[in-house]
């Protein structure tokens, strides 16, 4: 049996590939890695574009689970590459709707322009935001490195008072979260809450374990007793099987999960009760996305090379 220790090793190192620069820059379209792991991505990933992920979306919407769509972009200061991540979504409103489909749509700060400043951020979230907003489309902020919290948290206190259909991420494993909590629940938008995925120092934030299990509960408690909509965002068994049994009263409690982890245990939930939503990824910046769904378990890792192996495995849908 593979220890703990090297399990968080083993994911560390994975994080930590799918952040260096080096490896990023090598990745795309026309290099061997692509190739070679494109077929396992695809147990993740739904579609290189929108033709690709809208059938897809339908299907799943059909088995009853709501959903939340990202089109995969990273930090970027070219001002050329923000704005045709910003047009993607901006083209991709209306074809959701004529689909039936409204997934929440989700996005990083750093690929709608938080690296050339925060002004420009704000104006591009502002319009995506605003374009959701006329047909009932729920936007949800994601959260990303420790160093960009503040600015973060800033943009979203400015866009909260002004759309009701904006949600913000919050990082349980972060020291400063209980912190930030009170100010985050004053605005009584929805929270998606997830333990947190970067590697961060000590000082910043708790290791996995007990500890930080503990932490996440006792902050969805006080979300649900603060009477604000909360999505829990996590593929953690154990956490899941604790959330259940969460009294929730007539508080607005969801579990996410992310497309093809576990899909099994998803169902289950759904049968216990608890209203699903299947975070959907498509574009084909999938490197990072993909290096940190196997960093989420052993199992991941080792499923993954199943599928390289054999890539039939893939089937979509299946499990959910």
């Amino acid at each position: 049996m593979v220890s703990q220790e090297t399990c968080t090793l083993a994911a560390a190192a994975l994080k930590k590939l799918a952040m260096n620069k080096a490896c990023r820059e090598a990745f795309n379209e026309d290099s061997l890695f692509f190739k070679l792991f494109e077929p396992a991505a695809k147990r993740y990933f739904l579609g290189a574009d929108r033709e690709e992920l809208l059938p897809k979306l339908q299907l799943l919407a059909g088995k009853g689970y709501a959903l939340s769509a990202e089109y995969v972009g990273e930090e970027n200061a070219d001002p050329v590459v923000v704005q045709r991540f910003v047009d993607e979504y901006l083209a991709s409103i209306k074809p959701f709707v004529g689909a039936g489909l409204r997934p929440q749509l989700s996005f990083d700060l750093s690929a709608v322009g938080l690296a050339l400043s925060q002004d420009t951020a704000y104006r591009n979230a502002a319009t995506i935001i605003s374009a959701a907003a006329e047909h009932d489309i729920p936007v949800m902020i994601s959260m990303e490195h420790a160093s960009s919290v503040d600015r973060i948290l800033e943009v979203y206190g400015e866009l909260a008072p002004e759309y009701a259909n904006v949600g913000v991420t919050l990082q349980a494993y972060l020291h400063r979260t209980l912190d930030d909590l009170p100010k985050v629940l004053g605005h009584r938008r929805k929270i998606r809450l997830v333990k947190g995925v970067y590697n961060e120092p000590q000082e910043v934030a708790l290791p996995r374990g007990e500890a930080l299990d503990q932490r996440y509960l006792d902050m969805l408690r006080l979300i649900l007793d603060a009477g604000v909509p909360v999505s829990c965002a996590t593929q953690d068994p154990t956490m899941i099987a604790r959330i259940l049994a969460e009294p929730r009263g007539s508080a607005s409690l969801e579990l996410e999960m992310l497309h093809g982890v576990q899909p099994a245990l998803m169902r289950r939930a759904k049968e216990a009760g608890l209203p699903c939503r299947i975070y959907a990824v498509y574009g084909g910046s999938w490197y990072l996305h993909f290096l940190h769904r196997l960093a989420e378990s052993p199992q991941e890792i080792l499923g993954a090379l199943a599928d390289f192996s054999e890539p039939s495995r893939v089937v979509f849908g299946a499990g959910y």
